[in-house]
C-alpha cells in the first residue's frame, strides 16, 4: 500500500502558521467589547464564552460556509456565497475586518502560489463582484492546495478559537498556561462541532447570536481600542 500524499500539509502548516500575513493579530472579531461589557474576566469565563459564543456559530454558519466554499465549482458561485457571508454579518466592524482578513490572506497566498483560481477570485475583488471574506478564501485556499475538507474545517476551527485566547492574553489576567488549558478544553469539541456542520445543508445555514453582533457595533465607537475590530 502506497503512503498517503501528504503534500498538502506543508501548505497548511504554513498558511495556519501565526508567521503567515493575515493580520489577524490585530482583530479580536468583537472580543475585546465582550470583556469590556464584563462578559469575560478570567480562565472560567473565557472557556464559557468559547463554548457558549464561538463553538455553536461555528457549527451552525461558519464551517458550513467554509465548506460551501470549498465545494464550489465557479468564481461565479464564491461571489455569491461570499455576499450571503457580506448579508449575514450584521456588524459593519465585523464585515470589514472579515473582507481585510480575506483579502491579507488572498494576497499572501498570491505570493507563494501561482493558482489561477486564487487570481480569477482576487479580480472578482477588485471589479466590486466579491468583498473577499476571510471564508471563502480559506475554504478557496484549501480547494487549489488538495487539502482534504476535514483538515480546513478543523484548522479553521482551531484558528477561530486560538485567535480569542491570543487577544485574552492581552485583555484580561491570564497567563500563558491558563490559555492553553482553555484552547486544549474548548479544542475537545472539535471532531463533533466539524462533523454536525457537515451535515449542515445550505439553507438551514445560520446563528443568531446576538452578543457578539452587538459587542462589535459598541466597539466601533468605542472611546479606545487595543484591536481593530
Amino acid at each position: 500500500m502506497k503512503d498517503e500524499d501528504l503534500s498538502w500539509l506543508l501548505w497548511l502548516l504554513q498558511t495556519s502558521d501565526a508567521l503567515f500575513p493575515t493580520g489577524a493579530y490585530a482583530h479580536s472579531l468583537g472580543f475585546e467589547e465582550s470583556v469590556r461589557l464584563g462578559q469575560v474576566r478570567d480562565e472560567a469565563s473565557l472557556l464559557e464564552f468559547l463554548q457558549r459564543q464561538i463553538i455553536p456559530a461555528q457549527r451552525q454558519q461558519e464551517l458550513p460556509y467554509l465548506r460551501f466554499a470549498f465545494l464550489a465549482e465557479t468564481v461565479e458561485e464564491l461571489c455569491v456565497i461570499d455576499g450571503e457571508i457580506s448579508a449575514w454579518k450584521l456588524a459593519r466592524e465585523a464585515r470589514e475586518a472579515s473582507a481585510q482578513l480575506g483579502g491579507r490572506r488572498l494576497k499572501a497566498l498570491g505570493n507563494i502560489s501561482d493558482s489561477p483560481l486564487l487570481k480569477e477570485f482576487e479580480e472578482a475583488i477588485r471589479t466590486g463582484r466579491a468583498a473577499g471574506h476571510h471564508l471563502v478564501v480559506c475554504g478557496l485556499q484549501a480547494r487549489v492546495e488538495g487539502m482534504p475538507l476535514t483538515a480546513a474545517l478543523m484548522t479553521y476551527f482551531y484558528q477561530s478559537l486560538a485567535a480569542i485566547c491570543a487577544a485574552a492574553m492581552k485583555l484580561i489576567r491570564i497567563g500563558q498556561d491558563g490559555c492553553q488549558r482553555v484552547l486544549r478544553a474548548a479544542a475537545m469539541e472539535a471532531k463533533e462541532t466539524v462533523e454536525a456542520s457537515l451535515g449542515v445543508a445550505r439553507e438551514d445555514s445560520g446563528c443568531f447570536n446576538p452578543l457578539l453582533e452587538i459587542a462589535s457595533m459598541r466597539h466601533e465607537r468605542a472611546f479606545e481600542r487595543l484591536f481593530i475590530s
